[in-house]
């Protein structure tokens, strides 16, 4: 079977995209792991299948490169937001349902922006903060991110307690003179670190905001891949109309054999 695919990447955040809406799509945890890896299929961070939806312009799936279905992925929502755009599945304002409930879209020129899901509960403890963006995200602040030993620290921290085998997310986060932030970020699933991370991004503001590091409610965040920012308001120490913003575009296109 020969399988369309297309190749997306947001802030070097890359996922394989699939138009699945005849829902022929072969889903299975060892295909996906083989499309997504990097030596012997295409190579990405996640698969994501954009599929038909009753209630909205589209249904988002995602799974990680480990070939398993996952919550939500920030970025990998940005790319289905531009993937959808570029296909005419939906305009330049658009909705989409995905497995954290509905989220809205606007595709700019340059910037993609995705609204994620409102933030209730911030578990703020004395080393860490810990929260749900639509993915569940433990957050550090430290002094000297580029010396972080991301992948032994992250993968330390995702493993233990209180996580243990549900895991989490895991991001360093510095604050830098500017009042911006600069994020690394070990993602569950991709069991690496990654050049960035959607939702994490989204928890490493809204921490930087509750820490009172920083007090403006539009925060600009560095990824090694790239810029993104966040905006939000709060409302009683609930953080409402929640958007990520920054770039998603499509790399190239292809057949693979399956």
């Amino acid at each position: 079977m020969n399988l369309k695919f297309y190749k997306y990447q947001g802030a070097g955040n890359d996922f394989v995209m699939i138009d699945d809406r005849d829902g022929q799509f072969p889903i299975s945890t060892e295909l996906i792991n083989k499309l997504c890896d990097r030596n012997f299929g295409i190579g990405s961070d996640g698969l994501i299948l954009l599929q038909n939806d009753e209630n909205s312009d589209f249904r988002m799936v995602y799974f990680n490169s480990d070939g398993n279905e996952s919550t939500m992925c920030g970025n990998g929502g940005r790319c289905i937001i531009r993937f959808a755009n570029d296909l005419d599945v939906a305009s330049d304002k658009m909705t989409f349902n995905a497995i954290d409930g509905v989220h809205h879209g606007i595709v700019n020129t340059d910037i993609i922006r995705l609204q994620m899901i409102d933030v209730n509960e911030v578990e703020n403890h004395d080393k860490y903060f810990f929260m749900n963006t639509g993915s569940p995200h433990h957050v550090e602040f430290v002094k000297d991110i580029d010396h972080v030993n991301v992948y032994e620290k992250g993968k330390e921290i995702r493993y233990g307690a209180p996580y243990f085998e549900k895991g989490t997310n895991v991001n360093f986060v510095e604050i830098l003179p500017d009042d911006s932030l600069k994020i690394r970020t070990y993602e569950r699933g991709v069991e690496n670190e990654t050049l960035a991370c959607g939702t994490g991004i989204t928890a490493a503001a809204i921490s930087a905001y509750v820490k009172n590091i920083i007090n403006k409610k539009e925060i600009q965040v560095k990824a090694l891949g790239g810029n993104l920012s966040v905006n939000f308001e709060e409302n009683n120490h609930n953080f409402i109309n929640v958007w990520l913003n920054g770039p998603a575009e499509k790399v190239f296109e292809g057949v693979i054999e399956i």
